[in-house]
């Protein structure tokens, strides 16, 4: 009993090493957007993707069929909302940086556009797992596609006068 249990310990640790190795890029990828950091400086979005993977890894027996892409992915989601949302972890606390694409938008309308148009969910999937109406989801993915499109691309070049000369 005792190498049948470590044998399935083994095999889980495996399946798991090779889930990350597929996965864990577009899943920083993901939480680094949520945070609105650099890429290249996310300690936010680092932590946020551990304690999600650990969260599947520890439920990880359970899945019985369930993509754990999806459960990885909705429980970054909704940690991200908890902390963005209610304070509590500091997730959503700090300030973006300004040269993320997304830096002018809240935390929640970054959770709608990444949850929509980056990782493609449904629309009534990202409603149920974020708790609003579908109709709100789109308001505020709307919200946030505008606020992109439409921002200040910052000061107007100077214009200067030229002399005309006479011929």
């Amino acid at each position: 009993m005792l190498e049948r249990h470590a044998s399935r310990a083994t095999r889980r640790a495996r399946e798991f090493e090779a889930f990350v190795a597929g996965a864990a890029g577009r899943l920083l990828h993901a939480a680094t957007l949520l945070t609105a950091e650099a890429p290249d400086d996310n300690p936010r979005a680092r932590r946020l993707l551990t304690l999600s993977l650990a969260h599947t890894y520890a439920s990880w027996d359970r899945l019985r069929g369930e993509d754990p892409y999806d459960r990885t992915r909705s429980h970054l989601a909704v940690r991200f909302a908890r902390g963005a949302w209610h304070h509590h972890g500091g997730l959503g606390r700090s300030r973006p940086d300004p040269a993320c694409p997304l830096a002018p938008l809240t935390p929640q309308e970054r959770l709608v556009l990444v949850l929509r148009l980056h990782e493609g969910v449904a629309e009534e999937q990202t409603a149920a797992l974020l708790g609003l109406s579908p109709d709100r989801v789109r308001a505020i993915c709307h919200r946030a596609t505008s606020t992109l499109l439409h921002r200040p691309r910052g000061p107007a070049p100077a214009v200067t006068a030229t002399k005309a000369v006479p011929s």
